[in-house]
């Protein structure tokens, strides 16, 4: 029956039962088509076009072997429909909310699309000479401006690609500074609260890593991080607002204490979305912090080329960041390039990068960002902020939020699996939300709470989409608890049922072989 929540018609829960209709000949439901792979759809030993008789082959070139490439060949027809049907199995932000939490998944205006195809921008070469790309320069250097502006830091480095390569840029030039002292240091600490990419990047560039425990609040023990302090420790890494979804209150304090002990602050930015026009990471201490455009300015996942993971820079670590930049000089921007064209920094530890790739991220970042202006922006995290408390009180009756007693969340709200059936997980309501059409939250993560449920609603999500994703986590979430056993089968209605996550993790098929002539009569 069609249940009814402020007057608006709600689709009804969907429930596997013994009555459901059996399996059709060809595998496809209605229109969801069951898709072969594209190598059993095509043979090898034919192509999907027909093409000219070859050209003679240059004597240069005679001598190499020809030998087929393996690819099967398909019609175009078979190939459109092929991709076609693949991406209708898709779930994206244009189907329905991302309830994906610590990964900021909102709306990417079509305004900012448009921008980033505009001829100029869309047609770039890395190799154009600078005097016929001012209007590209002028771009990277408006949104550096704005990068600076909106946290309080000193400068910023527009190269790296995304938000682990931005760590990456961070420790590197706090690395190029302790060494520019005289000062070797071996240590980086890393809170439990922080995002799991910290400590990877911190052991990448050669650093040992320590962990420094949560309080029961599920925020970072600064009496066990000031205590660890010491002349061996290069840098904290912090992630403010953390996994928890909690603002890191003592941020200014630990900034102080890491600064005394001759150390610098990573800030992991991740989370900008939740404190953007509210906060300025210069004004906790902050000395380096990467900025994801894919998540605060909303630029799409991994969409239309190379991410983008500008990092903003204290003064302190300001003359060590990397090449290129962008320069203006009077009414020219200029391209720096080369260590010996520039003076502010005197001390950079070089490239990350042979260009600057991103131009379709700079140009939708800062489409976003005009659209809104500086009040605009405030209230971004402010509606984020919301829309992550109020999924938080709708829930916190039937799911155990384990820090709702630590007052408001900040941008995602938090639940454990605490309080469900004997035998019931996480797993199976995340599987019974993909029965109701939505993508499932982050789940097991962050590792301080067990059977963890992270779900970062977003600001672009209306109170509708709120109350329908609301409903059907309430009913998954009595079922449960009332121990439900259809539950574990969950989902029914997607194109696959349950997976074995575990073995294909530990021991995926990563090729396709053609079936043998007993395996094809079986």
């Amino acid at each position: 029956m069609t249940m009814l929540k402020e007057g608006r018609p709600t689709a009804p829960v969907a429930v596997a039962d013994a009555h459901m209709a059996p399996a059709t000949v060809t595998g496809n439901r209605a229109l969801m088509l069951e898709e072969a792979l594209i190598f059993e759809i095509g043979s090898t030993d034919t192509t999907g076009v027909d093409f000219a008789p070859a050209p003679k082959v240059a004597s240069r070139l005679a001598g190499l072997e020809r030998r087929a490439i393996g690819l099967p060949g398909l019609s175009e027809q078979e190939t459109v429909r092929h991709y076609t049907r693949l991406s209708r199995q898709n779930y994206a932000i244009d189907l329905g909310l991302f309830p994906l939490g610590s990964c900021t998944m909102k709306h990417n205006p079509r305004l900012n699309e448009k921008v980033a195809r505009m001829p100029g921008f869309a047609d770039l070469h890395p190799l154009a000479p600078q005097s016929t790309v001012q209007g590209a320069l002028a771009v990277i250097h408006e949104l550096a401006e704005w990068l600076v502006t909106l946290t309080g830091m000193h400068s910023v480095a527009m190269s790296p690609k995304a938000g682990a390569h931005g760590e990456l840029c961070g420790l590197l030039a706090i690395r190029a500074a302790l060494e520019a002292r005289g000062d070797a240091r071996s240590v980086v600490l890393v809170p439990e609260s922080a995002h799991g990419t910290n400590p990877a990047t911190a052991a990448f560039c050669g650093y040992k890593v320590e962990d420094i425990p949560a309080t029961p609040e599920g925020r970072v023990d600064l009496a066990a991080l000031t205590a660890r302090l010491g002349p061996d420790v290069a840098a904290v890494m912090i992630t403010n607002p953390n996994t928890c979804g909690l603002f890191e209150r003592d941020l200014k304090t630990i900034s102080d204490a890491v600064h005394a002990a001759g150390a610098f602050v990573y800030c992991d930015g991740a989370n900008f979305n939740a404190i953007v026009g509210r906060v300025r990471p210069g004004d906790l201490g902050v000395d380096a912090m990467h900025i994801n455009l894919h998540k605060t300015f909303s630029t799409p996942h991994g969409g239309g080329g190379p991410g983008s993971g500008p990092v903003v820079l204290s003064a302190a670590l300001a003359p060590y960041a990397p090449l290129p930049f962008v320069e203006k000089q009077g009414d020219t921007f200029v391209l720096i390039e080369e260590e010996s064209a520039q003076d502010h920094h005197a001390g950079t530890f070089g490239r990350m990068v042979a260009f600057h790739g991103q131009m379709g991220m700079f140009t939708r970042a800062l489409a976003y960002i005009m659209s809104h202006g500086a009040d605009g922006l405030r209230q971004v995290a402010e509606d984020a902020v919301l829309n992550a408390n109020y999924i938080l009180r709708s829930l916190d009756d039937v799911l155990d939020a384990p820090f709702g007693d630590s007052g408001p969340c900040m941008h995602e709200a938090l639940f454990s699996d605490r309080g469900l059936a004997d035998g019931f997980t996480t797993l199976d309501i995340a599987k019974g939300l993909i029965d109701e059409g939505f993508h499932p939250m982050t789940m097991y993560f962050p590792l301080v709470v067990h059977g963890a449920m992270l779900v970062e609603p977003t600001e672009t999500e209306s109170k509708a989409a709120l109350d329908q994703f609301i409903m059907a986590l309430r009913s998954l979430a009595h079922r449960a608890k009332a121990g439900d056993e259809a539950l574990k089968g969950a989902p029914y209605h997607a194109p696959r049922r349950r997976l074995d996550e575990t073995l294909a993790a530990r021991k995926p098929v990563l090729t396709w072989e053609a079936p043998t002539l007993a395996q094809a009569a079986e």
